[in-house]
């Protein structure tokens, strides 16, 4: 080789390290690799064992096809597969594993051993293999099928095993990707030990049958059949009913020939044939199977093939929507669906010279109400100049017991609006103004219950009545979770709740800091609790939504809670609670708001840098109006 020649072949052990960095991030990524290829080898009873959440042992033993003495060991060879022959295979692949690096790259970071045996051979073959070194191979009398044990999974890459999570992560993690294979494939029996413990088994039957296995006998009134059957796919599974729609986001599941999937563009098809049944902030349930001719299906487009391209996603979108909208209404679970509309797709869609789906003409509201109305015209004219000034007339004040109970101050207390502010700065100064309204000529109102108008010396100061409790929340918040004080109220009657095993490992890994805000809680059985308190200072709803609701966002921020949990977990909570305080306030709860916005650390922004105070002096008004 010339001195100038750099370029080499990577050895073998090192290549598959790098495939392994694509294939292996975490324990999961071995459950899923391992579940798929018995899945494949027509496996009808699988079992999953595993130790410190899969870091000391993954252990997957099927009852499958098994494989023969030289598949045993091409099978750790990289691009070694039994489904691809030529380039057009790998545009009609049915199965889940298949690129050939799986094993390979396992074997590249753990200790592996492998006993497997087919049907038809006598005596089955053992291979151990550490760090991509085979160390044994040797006939071994064994059942039919296969068992494959990882043990102590990144012993040889030290930077990579110290980026795995703590073991409580870890097994949600598992467990995600468990319950995906659990619910794509009922047939199969499915069975799942941690640390000799059972959590799951799971006996073969149908679909609806594993859904409450996994998630519990109350889905049994929750759930609706779903199915469309067009030329260009099929939609079968099964959605819950809308007044069953949970605050978490977790259980909802595409399945496209029975490989689970994420598509935020499908799932928007889903959510809109939903829209007008959900409440606010609510996610509903779905198990949806979608069965397509492989060629019209990208499933190269991600390592873990998760992701994929449809070759006509708008027709896709509309036959879900329309599965899933007549679901809605055979269930009587919608009042406003048309049953007169076409929804059966069996002939193709309208599609206009672009080749876009052309959408039906509905009517908006408000023309209808127009054309109803042409012949009472003046007492509709009349009505909507009311309507104009609707929230500038005076209402009963809501009681100062509920502003009390939300704010968690005296707002009983005439003195305390006249409290000192303890930030010196020029919108503070202003503040005092604005507190001193209701003894002067000042107007004080509040807007669509969105914002709050003040007249100041200069102007108008505008207040985003969110964004104020936002910063309120936050600072709140930001001092229960470091002083670990939160005020707790007694529930007169504990509540029970059921959480999914994932949900659960999420409260074992962060129960410090749920139980800093006020929650008071002990665990009942596998994967329920019992809630004794709540939060003293939380808008009143049920304690289930209260607790969903504080998941939810504990999943949205997680990634950055190893940094700064207190700070994090802060802003997360107060950005989704303050959507609560979107409400009519009374002149008293206006100033309370007031008072304690003027009291925080910054009172001009939100914690994520957005404006919560915006004033139109007297030049800015007059350029308006004279530009």
């Amino acid at each position: 080789m010339a001195s100038s020649d750099i370029i080499q072949l990577l050895p073998d052990s090192i290549a598959n390290q790098i495939a392994a960095g694509e294939v292996v991030q975490r324990p999961a990524s071995v459950v899923k690799e391992l579940l798929e290829n018995a899945i494949d080898a027509k496996a009808n009873q699988i079992q999953v064992i595993l130790r410190e959440a899969g870091r000391t042992l993954i252990q997957i033993i099927d009852d499958g096809a098994g494989m023969s003495e030289t598949d045993a060991r091409m099978c750790f060879e990289r691009h070694a597969t039994s489904k691809i022959r030529q380039s057009e295979d790998l545009f009609q692949i049915r199965t889940l594993g298949f690129r050939g690096e799986a094993l390979a790259s396992i074997a590249a970071v753990s200790q592996v051993e492998l006993r497997t045996r087919t049907s038809t051979d006598e005596l089955g073959t053992l291979i151990k293999i550490e760090a991509s070194e085979i160390k044994a191979q040797e006939a071994v009398a064994c059942i039919t099928g296969t068992s494959l044990s990882v043990k102590n999974l990144f012993f040889n890459v030290p930077a990579r095993r110290n980026f795995l999570k703590s073991n409580a992560v870890e097994m949600r993690h598992v467990l995600d990707e468990f319950q995906r294979i659990a619910l794509a494939h009922p047939e199969v029996g499915l069975t799942l030990h941690h640390n000799d413990t059972e959590v799951f088994n799971l006996q073969p039957g149908k679909l609806v049958k594993r859904i409450v296995d996994i998630y519990g006998k109350s889905y049994r009134e929750q759930l609706a059949f779903c199915q469309e059957d067009t030329s260009y796919i099929s939609v079968r599974g099964y959605i819950g009913k809308p007044e069953f729609a949970r605050k978490t986001r977790g259980e909802q599941f595409f399945f496209v020939n029975e490989r689970f999937i994420k598509h935020s563009y499908m799932h928007h098809a889903v959510i809109s044939a939903f829209d007008g049944t959900l409440p606010e902030g609510s996610h509903p349930f779905y198990v949806l199977f979608i069965e397509i001719d492989p060629s019209h299906i990208d499933i190269n487009i991600h390592p873990t093939k998760t992701e994929i391209k449809f070759d006509d996603e708008r027709s896709v979108y509309a036959i879900i929507m329309s599965a899933v909208k007549k679901a809605v209404g055979v269930y009587n679970l919608s009042q406003s669906i048309d049953f007169d509309d076409n929804i059966n797709f069996l002939s193709p869609p309208s599609i206009d010279q672009n080749h876009n789906i052309v959408p039906r003409t509905v009517m908006p509201d408000w023309a209808a109400q127009s054309k109803k109305s042409e012949t009472g015209q003046s007492r509709s004219n009349l009505t909507n100049w009311n309507k104009l000034f609707e929230g500038l007339q005076s209402t009963e004040d809501r009681s100062r017991e509920l502003a009390a109970f939300e704010m968690n101050t005296p707002i009983a207390n005439p003195q305390y609006q006249e409290q000192a502010m303890t930030v010196a700065s020029k919108v503070n100064r202003m503040a005092s103004e604005v507190i001193a309204a209701p003894e002067s000529d000042a107007v004080i109102f509040q807007l669509h219950n969105r914002y709050i108008l003040s007249q100041v010396k200069d102007g108008i100061m505008l207040i985003d009545q969110k964004a104020a409790y936002e910063r309120i929340l936050y600072e709140r918040y930001r001092k229960m979770l470091t002083n670990r004080n939160g005020a707790c109220q007694q529930l007169l009657f504990p509540k029970t709740i059921r959480l999914t095993h994932s949900d659960m490992q999420l409260v074992h890994e962060t129960k410090n800091e749920i139980r800093s805000l006020g929650f008071e809680f002990d665990e009942f059985g596998s994967n329920e609790l019992i809630i004794r308190g709540i939060p003293a200072d939380l808008p009143e709803e049920s304690e289930q939504d209260l607790f969903e609701e504080l998941i939810e966002q504990l999943k949205q921020s997680y990634s950055d809670l190893k940094l700064n949990k207190p700070e994090s977990l802060s802003r997360s909570l107060a950005r989704r609670f303050s959507i609560r305080y979107a409400v009519k306030l009374s002149l008293v709860e206006i100033h309370t708001l007031i008072n304690q916005l003027f009291s925080s650390t910054d009172p001009n922004r939100t914690p994520g840098g957005e404006a919560i105070i915006i004033l139109l002096t007297m030049d800015k008004l007059s350029s308006i109006f004279r530009p």
